[in-house]
């Protein structure tokens, strides 16, 4: 008999047991309902996702507080209102045999809010608004309520989101943290906030409740966060008992920029920095993704151990069938996420709930069509 591919080979994090090393990592698509519940929409995509056949299933930031919100259309987990459909959606990936985590965020000085909060403010007093010492302790104490709630609603395990230059990366990097005070300036003191919250958050659901980590390794931007810092940081987490670490790198402003838009064109274009922050923490499972197409680049990256596992993101989202395919129990090839189209993106940018070029026609037009626009007057490659 051939040996089981590791990509198909079993792992454990924490006390959860995961049938494969597919997971989906957290994906922003715009699908709650105006007032961050969750919709039947966001139910049928994660149930969709979850049925993919990946193990693990980390549903996209849901707002701590709603000055934390990155967009209107974020699930909210700041209220115990909130709680029940959450327990929905946690039911309907568990209902599929998949890991279900929810992501929690503050989204920091990129919140869509009419004063958003920030480690340090803008110039002149411009957005954001500087994070005073009450500010950083109601976000501490809202982190814990929100991983609290996750657990009510009978989700797997919370995942802090503290990547992609939201409130934990801005703390974090000393790009965006000009503090001077016990929350600024040396390393260890831009530790200081992240690490409360995720302290609080484990004091919240418990030491034996799995906690991951979305994971700034390096942000690409001129004087931000490097691997030096974050593999310290790393290791920082495991003393804690982090749960996995899910690594990527590049914030929203070095996406403009040459050296992140080239790598995002190049599969598994994170992986190289997952193995660094695995190199700092041999004890803890790390997730890698970016643009990851093909299950024989999956299979490489494992087999080198650069990382645990891996996180399917916009490839999972253009074919909801890659676990399978990549199984041998469906024989189609996969349908690959162009990095010249970026739709997804664009109907984000624009406020409007997410879809893929990638998919058929019909598809297309149905969902167009349930989330209230009509496909004849919508440019299907620009949204």
């Amino acid at each position: 008999m051939a040996n089981t591919p590791i990509l198909f080979s079993s792992i454990k994090i924490k006390n959860l047991s995961l049938k494969n090393r597919i997971t989906m990592a957290p994906t922003y698509v715009g699908y709650a309902n105006p007032d961050g519940t969750v919709s039947e929409l966001a139910l049928d995509h994660y149930k969709e996702m979850a049925s993919s056949g990946a193990a693990m299933i980390v549903v996209e930031g849901a707002s701590i507080n709603p000055a934390g919100s990155g967009s209107p259309f974020a699930i909210r987990v700041d209220d115990d209102q909130c709680v029940d459909g959450l327990s929905k959606l946690a039911k309907v990936i568990k209902d599929q045999g998949a890991i279900a985590v929810q992501q929690i965020n503050h989204a920091g000085k990129y919140a869509f809010s009419a004063e958003p909060l920030g480690p340090t403010g803008g110039s002149e007093g411009s957005p954001p608004k500087e994070m005073s010492l009450d500010d950083i302790e109601q976000t501490v104490e809202a982190f814990a309520s929100a991983a609290s709630r996750v657990k009510a609603a009978g989700f797997d395990g919370v995942e802090i989101h503290g990547g992609t230059g939201y409130l934990i990366d801005q703390f974090i990097s000393p790009h965006t943290n000009k503090r001077t005070d016990d929350y600024g300036g040396s390393f260890e003191n831009r530790l200081r906030f992240p690490l409360r919250v995720f302290e609080a958050v484990q004091s919240a659901v418990g030491k034996d409740f799995p906690i991951g980590h979305r994971f700034m390794a390096y942000e690409a931007i001129p004087g931000g966060l490097e691997l030096k810092e974050s593999s310290i940081w790393a290791t920082e987490l495991e003393k804690r008992g982090v749960a996995y670490l899910s690594v990527m790198f590049g914030t929203y402003e070095s996406m403009m920029l040459p050296e992140y838009s080239e790598a995002d064109k190049t599969e598994g274009f994170m992986a190289s920095y997952a193995g660094e922050i695995k190199k700092a923490v041999s004890d803890t499972p790390v997730i890698t993704a970016g643009r990851i197409q093909s299950p024989e680049t999956a299979e490489k990256i494992l087999d080198a151990g650069t990382a645990d596992l891996i996180g399917l993101a916009r490839v999972l989202f253009a074919d909801p069938l890659w676990p399978q395919k990549a199984a041998g129990q469906i024989s189609e090839p996969v349908k690959r996420c162009e990095p010249a189209c970026m739709l997804c993106m664009k109907r984000i940018m624009s406020g409007k709930p997410a879809f893929c070029s990638q998919w058929d026609k019909a598809r297309r037009e149905a969902f167009l069509v349930r989330v209230g626009e009509k496909p004849e007057e919508v440019d299907q490659a620009a949204g």
